[in-house]
């Protein structure tokens, strides 16, 4: 069956949850990131979260849409199975700190047609205790060799991406390991669990090589090094996102290639271990403030 564009529009019921110390920290760790800002309890200000840590967020909200009453809307499960999380941009309006208490809205936000098949479009917006704004999410999933029904449908045109006219080109290379485990990792310290990342039976099933590294971890390691080289306080990133490509084995070396850089921002591609691109289109932007205050615990 179709995608329909009849669900453009639709919005969920907002899910609540508190992040506390212990899931920021498993994060960072889980990645082999050892920043103090993410680990050190003790640390004047307290810690704060990996810029990516909102997609750990965002899971469960995502899931809890299949105990809608219409859901999986047109679309079969053999279809939905189908389904790739294909491209994600990320936007930071403060650093997530332990006892956030926040609540998530998921909207089906918009819906178009490719050669490959249909694409929708969901915007997750993140709010805390007063209501603030704390980030915004656009994510795109591609329905393989499914069509759209009603034609392309927005109800939130998503921002244009970063623009690179003016960055400087550069040829930076980092490479990253990736450990034979860190997909069970990834797992467990995100609290994302999907078995094609760590059940190699059903990855098997589902028509893959092997387990494969979930996209959001590859990620989250691109730009823990763009931090690294290019940002220092992580707390100053404002956007990220990228298009997921390829897949990404393990063990690996993925290599990050970055390629253009301004004073606010970088883009960078990331390649698996076959040369083949995982990670298109990436970017990193953020404030030129030194850092930015968190809310008020």
């Amino acid at each position: 069956m179709p995608l329909s564009a009849a669900e453009v529009g639709k919005r969920y019921p907002p899910f609540a949850q508190e992040v506390d110390a212990r899931w920021l920290m498993s994060y960072a760790a889980g990645l082999g990131d050892a920043l103090d800002c993410y680990l050190d309890s003790c640390r004047e200000g307290g810690i704060v979260a990996h810029p990516v840590f909102p997609v750990a967020v965002e899971w469960e909200p995502i899931l809890a849409r299949r105990h809608d009453a219409d859901f999986p809307g047109a679309l079969t499960f053999p279809e939905l199975a189908r389904g790739v999380h294909s491209a994600h941009d990320l936007h930071l309006h403060r650093p997530i700190v332990p006892d956030d208490r926040l609540t998530t809205e998921v909207e089906q936000a918009g819906a178009y047609a490719t050669r490959a098949g249909a694409v929708s479009m969901t915007r997750l917006e993140t709010r805390d205790a007063s209501g603030e704004p704390v980030c915004t999410t656009y994510m795109q999933n591609l329905y393989r060799g499914v069509a759209l029904e009603g034609g392309e449908a927005w109800s939130a045109t998503p921002p244009p991406l970063p623009d690179f006219a003016h960055a400087d080109a550069v040829a930076h290379r980092m490479p990253i390991p990736v450990r034979a485990e860190a997909a069970h990792i990834y797992t467990e310290c995100a609290r994302i669990w999907a078995p094609i990342h760590t059940d190699r039976a059903v990855a098997l099933a589902a028509g893959l090589p092997d387990i494969i590294l979930h996209g959001t971890c590859t990620l989250a390691l691109a730009v823990s090094r763009v931090i690294e080289r290019c940002v220092g306080d992580p707390r100053r990133v404002t956007r990220l996102g990228c298009r997921f490509t390829g897949m990404v084995r393990m063990p690996s070396t993925v290599m990050l290639h970055v390629d253009r850089e301004a004073h606010d921002r970088v883009s960078f591609e990331a390649r698996n271990e076959d040369g083949r691109s995982a990670l298109q289109g990436g970017y990193v932007c953020w404030t030129s403030h030194e850092f930015r205050e968190s809310a008020p615990r």
